[in-house]
């Protein structure tokens, strides 16, 4: 597998000028198979955007990263990964179906971890076909971190293929949020993902959705700083969160977690309890 090493993070400007001039390549578009990896040696960590993060997604100060924090300094990569000639789909429409995150243990917020990327071959769906990014993290030559993203590239697909789901817990409301229409804008600051589904209404209308949507990462993100919150999160877990339907912004939803001592089951629903919008199960190790 080839591999690109960066010095620094690339830039976000050329990264998304390159990933719209990849979903304009030519439909006949032959990828190299060989695949690809991203390695960044050093990730510093930058304590105000640290911060803007955390206010963003509800995680409390402390001396180690958020959960979720390593996945937006690994996205630049992703990003990088997706918009390559080698790269075999356009990135513009591809949907994130799921995304598993392991910790091994907590790390400390002025560390300076190294990161992977890789994608894993292509397998079929009912509705076109998947793949996952896989990010590791790295303390000291040590993986302390991984995030495997399963993404969709929608075609006619194959309605033979069983899906692995998580299944649909059935949670009592712990909490209701009340969701700003400038959600998407907050969190794209400070994540770097600045899809427009997620910025305005008129942008997100161009791609079919009737309002701008949350984030996919944003909800888990906010799911497990609850749970943090709540004392409910071990050091060391593996997380899943499968996405279902879209969370349009404004909204007003409800959190429900159920813990039972080795997992922890958690969802988002809408308002009136019918939409299941985040299933989640966290398994403490």
């Amino acid at each position: 597998m080839p591999t690109r090493r960066y010095d620094d993070t690339p830039g976000f400007g050329s990264l998304y000028a390159r990933t719209v001039k990849a979903t304009l390549r030519r439909a006949d578009y032959e990828p190299d198979a060989d695949g690809l990896m991203l390695e960044l040696p050093r990730s510093a960590i930058d304590q105000d955007h640290l911060s803007a993060y955390r206010d963003v997604t509800g995680f409390p100060a402390g001396p180690a990263l958020p959960a979720t924090y390593p996945h937006v300094l690994a996205f630049p990569l992703h990003l990088d990964l997706m918009s390559d000639p080698s790269f075999p789909y356009k990135p513009m429409g591809i949907v994130h179906l799921s995304n598993t995150i392991t910790q091994r243990q907590p790390l400390p917020i002025h560390t300076e971890p190294a990161i992977r990327v890789h994608s894993t071959p292509e397998r079929p769906h009912p509705k076109g076909t998947v793949f996952d990014v896989i990010s590791e993290v790295s303390v000291d030559g040590e993986v302390v971190w991984t995030d495997l993203t399963t993404l969709l590239s929608r075609s006619s697909g194959d309605e033979s293929v069983q899906v692995d789901l998580l299944p649909d817990p059935e949670l009592a409301p712990a909490a209701w949020w009340d969701l700003r229409g400038n959600l998407g804008r907050r969190y794209a600051a400070a994540s770097g993902d600045r899809n427009p589904i997620h910025l305005f209404k008129l942008t997100a209308q161009a791609f079919g959705f009737p309002r701008q949507i949350a984030h996919g990462m944003w909800a888990k993100a906010a799911a497990l700083a609850s749970i943090e919150r709540a004392g409910k999160l071990p050091d060391a877990f593996t997380v899943r969160v499968d996405f279902r339907k879209p969370l349009l912004l404004p909204s007003r939803v409800q959190f429900g977690f159920k813990d039972t001592g080795k997992t922890t089951d958690f969802a988002l629903y809408d308002e009136q309890h019918e939409l299941t919008h985040l299933i989640g199960q966290l398994q403490a190790h």
